[in-house]
């Protein structure tokens, strides 16, 4: 029966058959049957269940080893960022913090510069996502993709100029945002971007 593995025709014969594309057979000292991979995976699944299962565990481990490393560019995006706002509290520390105020002052000037950036970045603040989100641990950054990663890793970098030039932060506002607006069109846009997905 040519339903049952235990059907028998010559690769071939086949070929002259059926006009087979993808697939060779030659006869002689270097000869041999060659085929497609696709077409050889297709085969081999079907002759052998055990190669199946291993092939299924191999593309299941391939795309494990995929996913950690998009992870790890996440993580390393996310380190970038805290790198960057180092960059940013120095700034601000220097320009906007006026001296001999208190720990917790100084904290509502890092607090309200952070949400600059969240506002210009996400159009909203930290607050405002913490009570949209009251089920979710963390903080609006930690749910950023890899694009508002390194959108947002830039534009620290970029507010810290901003600050040292003595705009207003209103005037930084609308200019970290058209900064957002066109680096995430741009990164969105990147066939780059799209090949790491």
């Amino acid at each position: 029966m040519s339903g049952s593995n235990s059907f028998s025709l010559t690769p071939k014969r086949w070929i002259e058959s059926t006009n087979a594309v993808g697939i060779i057979s030659k006869t002689g000292r270097y000869g041999g049957t060659f085929a497609h991979k696709d077409i050889t995976f297709e085969f081999a699944t079907w002759l052998s269940a055990e190669f199946k299962f291993y092939l299924i565990k191999e593309f299941q481990r391939l795309k494990d080893d995929e996913n950690n490393r998009l992870n790890l560019e996440w993580s390393l995006q996310r380190t970038i960022s805290k790198i960057n706002y180092h960059i940013h509290t120095d700034a601000i520390k220097e320009s906007l913090i006026p001296k001999e105020i208190t720990r917790q002052q100084a904290g509502f000037v890092y607090a309200n510069e952070a949400d600059l950036l969240n506002v210009a970045l996400f159009g909203i603040t930290a607050k405002e996502w913490r009570d949209g989100n009251p089920s979710r641990t963390g903080n609006i950054r930690d749910y950023a993709t890899l694009e508002q990663l390194v959108v947002l890793s830039n534009m620290e970098s970029i507010n810290a100029l901003l600050i040292e030039q003595g705009l207003s932060q209103s005037e930084r506002l609308l200019q970290l945002n058209r900064v957002a607006i066109m680096q995430m069109k741009s990164l969105i846009e990147s066939k780059a971007i799209k090949r790491l997905k």
